[in-house]
């Protein structure tokens, strides 16, 4: 299956769900309607034409200053065509919230959990939406960019005696 027959299967099949696609460097990328989500994912997945089986990547990006601010990317792979599709969702910073995927693809569970850890867009109907990498008391979502930055110099051999000047009880 190429680009452009899978183009022309979702304009037929969800004409109201596509806001923009984009074909760069072999890859087709479709924006969908944020209603739209399951429908096209479950559509995507059980059409016997497509078998779009495998939920390769799920991840979130945040567009600071712009509307929407962030975007939820998926990227499906039909391992019978050996094709790929990438659609993306964007939502507002006043509701980062999505229908989860983790009931047609459990590969989704991990990835969901990982965008509301770092981003924090919520996933609704997630079976356990909790924090993945960072410990559960941590105020905040810091892949965001509006979240502050932490910074502290790493010792090398040329600055460790200015480093551990300043930390009276690091070792040196």
């Amino acid at each position: 299956m190429d680009n452009q027959t899978l183009l022309g299967h979702l304009h037929a099949h969800f004409p109201q769900a596509i806001l923009a696609s984009n074909m760069a460097h072999g890859a087709l990328s479709v924006t969908l309607r944020r209603e739209a989500y399951v429908a096209v994912a479950q559509g995507l997945r059980d059409d016997a034409d497509l078998r779009y089986t495998f939920l390769e990547n799920l991840c979130a990006v945040d567009y600071l200053g712009r509307i929407p601010r962030f975007e939820v990317v998926v990227h499906l792979v039909s391992m019978h065509h050996r094709h790929r599709v990438c659609f993306k969702v964007g939502l507002s910073e006043d509701d980062p919230a999505l229908p989860s995927l983790t009931s047609l693809f459990p590969t989704a569970n991990y990835q969901e959990r990982e965008a509301f850890d770092l981003m924090g867009i919520t996933f609704i109907g997630h079976p356990s939406l909790a924090r993945i990498l960072l410990p559960d008391d941590w105020v905040g979502h810091p892949q965001r960019k509006d979240h502050p930055l932490l910074e502290e110099e790493i010792a090398f051999t040329f600055n460790q005696e200015r480093i551990y000047a300043h930390k009276p009880f690091a070792q040196k």
